[in-house]
């Protein structure tokens, strides 16, 4: 409001420098604005403010970023790998564990001839069957199928909790999408190499190797944070030394399972916006490649 020389300020007017410090929306010029644009700089009220990954555009910069005439939408908040935030970000994790409590259900159910037909076998007699059985003969999917078995009510026990409390906040951490490439990419990688180095009549069953993926996933979150890594460190010592110090236990599973989480973890966690996604999934995809090969060259082996 434009005030005469010498005549005194009323307590709703403004002055000349608060004028100034404060421009108005460029759509609506009647609207005085402090948030500007982070593509163009223009001033925007809140009714113009679209979220973006960092800060706010204004709707004729994300028109012309998408390259659509439509009118713009708001973007929803993303998590630090670029995925969706959710209302309930532990629903995958949640999901797994029912997965894998169904199938021990099942197991207990059913007796011994539905846990050979699905766990992890090389290749082997298997007298219930009647016939020879495992991944050589063409049955890859118990590759998959192992990961949700369990031998025994301690064994599901300790899966479900380090599941719990090792994928809740990764999950939260990546998306629902990323989180459960990473789970599977992590557990199949356990499941091929341990067919390729172990016993080939010795079977093997578990989640550890998709929860041993979560674990290197987490160091490499934890230290791209500049968290605290001792606890999680000290955490994946004491499950290597159960690993190589427990008798029964699939070794080759964890190992593989780590090293494909790590990889997976570091492309998720340290990705460039501008190409995230084709490096995230691209990192899985190397993962698969790797399964696939280690498969073939067993089968070739054993056949």
């Amino acid at each position: 409001m434009d005030q005469a020389p010498g005549s005194p300020q009323g307590p709703h007017e403004q002055g000349p420098q608060d004028a100034q410090s404060l421009p108005t929306c460029y759509r609506h010029p009647d609207r005085e604005t402090g948030i500007r644009c982070t593509r163009c700089e223009r001033p925007i009220c809140p009714e113009c403010m679209v979220s973006a990954s960092v800060g706010f555009q204004c709707p004729t910069c994300v028109r012309e970023g998408s390259g659509t005439g439509h009118p713009p939408t708001a973007t929803q908040p993303r998590t630090l790998a670029g995925g969706t935030v959710t209302t309930d970000p532990r629903l995958v994790t949640k999901i797994l564990i029912g997965l894998c409590i169904a199938a021990y259900v099942v197991q207990q159910t059913a007796g011994d001839r539905f846990t050979e037909r699905f766990e992890l076998l090389g290749r082997a007699y298997v007298p219930l069957l009647g016939s020879v059985e495992g991944v050589a003969e063409g049955q890859w999917y118990r590759l998959l199928t192992a990961m949700f078995l369990h031998g025994s009510v301690m064994h599901i026990i300790f899966n479900m909790l380090s599941l719990w409390w090792i994928g809740g906040p990764l999950e939260a951490a990546l998306g629902r999408a990323r989180y459960l490439a990473l789970y599977f990419a992590s557990g199949l990688a356990g499941s091929a190499l341990t067919y390729l180095i172990a016993e080939p009549n010795k079977p093997s069953l578990g989640a550890s190797g998709a929860i041993f993926g979560l674990f290197g996933a987490t160091a490499i979150l934890m230290r791209r944070l500049n968290y605290d890594m001792r606890p999680v460190i000290a955490l994946l010592v004491i499950n290597l030394i159960f690993t190589f110090g427990w008798p029964n236990i699939a070794w080759q599973a964890h190992i593989g399972g780590l090293v494909g989480g790590l990889v997976v973890g570091y492309a998720m966690v340290h990705a460039p916006r501008e190409r995230r996604a084709l490096i995230q999934y691209g990192a899985c995809g190397v993962i698969l490649v790797a399964v696939v090969v280690m498969t073939l060259v067993r089968t070739v082996q054993l056949t």
